[in-house]
């Protein structure tokens, strides 16, 4: 069987399941385009509120093929950088999908995998899950923007801990550092995410956008940048329809149902 990106829905929410048989969901060149496609549809489909990644076989992803890479070393130095360009386009899916992505991982997220579970909203993670930079072990450094997300969530001392060590960091641990949202029994994080992703489609879809991308790109702005910011998706979102009907349910004590 071949490595591939297994999509399905669940009402509201996109499933995609990361799948290489024999190969702990390891990622693949054939991985990435489709990857890429399929946040880029749920982005046009106003059906899908909120998409979920997680791995096929109770293993999120081991992160690239070694065997792979040793192929990439013959290659050209663009080539390479190519290679590394793909990554960077599905880490990029991800954050600018419009809808919450939420990881739901189970048994470990190593290296690449790693990077894909920090890119998203929200993480849900099996009590005995553990995640690893890796990319030391095998004379790597770090790719698919990880070094940059664990340099923003944690103190920098921590996060160059974990990169210098590439020893697997137990899911609680990154739990208690802020990291990881929830902590679960093992092989019930997609459950879990599927509940939240029932939640998080009940709300106001607009205010979910406009508070993802304030949460994206609050580090990229000054505080008086951010204020203006602010104010104009809170405008925005008081004009919009969401907003008439949240305030009138809020009002008449009962729940609101937005288009």
């Amino acid at each position: 069987m071949s490595a591939e990106i297994q999509a399905s829905r669940h009402e509201a929410t996109l499933i995609l399941t990361l799948s290489n048989p024999g190969a702990k969901n390891a990622l693949h060149p054939d991985m990435f385009a489709a990857a890429i496609e399929a946040f880029s549809t749920a982005e046009r489909d106003d059906s899908v509120h909120a998409v979920i990644l997680t791995g096929a076989d109770n293993f999120f992803c081991a992160g690239g093929n070694l065997n792979t890479l040793l192929e990439l070393r013959a290659q050209d130095r663009s080539d390479q950088a190519d290679a590394v360009d793909s990554l960077r386009g599905w880490i990029e899916a991800i954050r600018d999908c419009p809808k919450p992505v939420i990881a739901a991982v189970e048994t470990a997220a190593a290296g690449a995998g790693f990077s894909l579970a920090l890119a998203c909203d929200l993480i849900v993670a099996g009590s005995n899950a553990k995640f690893a930079m890796s990319y030391i072990k095998v004379g790597l450094t770090p790719d698919g923007g990880s070094s940059w997300f664990l340099s923003q969530a944690l103190p920098r001392q921590l996060a160059t801990e974990i990169m210098l060590e590439g020893k697997p960091v137990p899911a609680q641990r990154l739990h208690d550092l802020g990291v990881i949202n929830r902590i679960v029994a093992d092989g019930s994080t997609l459950q879990t995410a599927l509940d939240w992703a029932d939640e998080l489609a009940a709300l106001s879809g607009h205010a979910v956008e406009r508070i993802k991308s304030l949460a994206r790109e609050v580090r990229d702005h000054s505080l008086p940048q951010h204020f203006e910011i602010e104010k104009n998706h809170f405008v925005d979102s008081l004009n919009h329809r969401d907003a008439q009907e949240g305030i009138h349910a809020f009002l008449e004590k009962r729940a609101p149902h937005y288009k």
